[in-house]
């Protein structure tokens, strides 16, 4: 059966902090692969398996002083996610976290929004 997360009830932190304003976290693994052909058919025979790239996006309501500094500086910094619902908990941590570019959005009777996106060394779900 499906563990149904609510954002109500989880949080995110940056270097152990609540992230100001935070709406959402996506992100995204990606594992490169290489296929090992067989001689002499179309069918491969093994799979190579190579770097993953972990990438997501944070979005603000409006901006992030401590993200912003990140973004300057080119510091690494940890997210990690606690993403809860009743007693169900599953924490998703992203280390050595490097910011790679901002976005800002201000649409009409909106309140302004930025979204980081940010790569990472590793993920780890628990």
């Amino acid at each position: 059966m499906a563990t149904i997360l609510s954002a109500n009830a989880s949080s995110v932190l940056l270097d152990n902090e609540p992230i100001e304003g935070l709406q959402e976290i996506t992100y995204k693994v990606n594992k490169s692969r290489q296929d090992v052909p067989a001689l002499g058919t179309d069918e491969r025979i093994s799979v190579d398996f190579g770097l993953k790239i972990v990438t997501g996006t944070l979005k603000v309501k409006s901006d992030n002083p401590t993200l912003d500094t990140h973004l300057a500086d080119n510091t690494a910094f940890q997210i990690v996610a606690n993403l809860k619902k009743g007693e169900a908990l599953r924490t998703v941590s992203f280390d050595e976290c490097y910011l790679d570019d901002k976005s800002f959005e201000l649409g009409a009777n909106d309140v302004a929004s930025t979204a980081y996106t940010f790569t990472a060394t590793r993920v780890r779900e628990e």
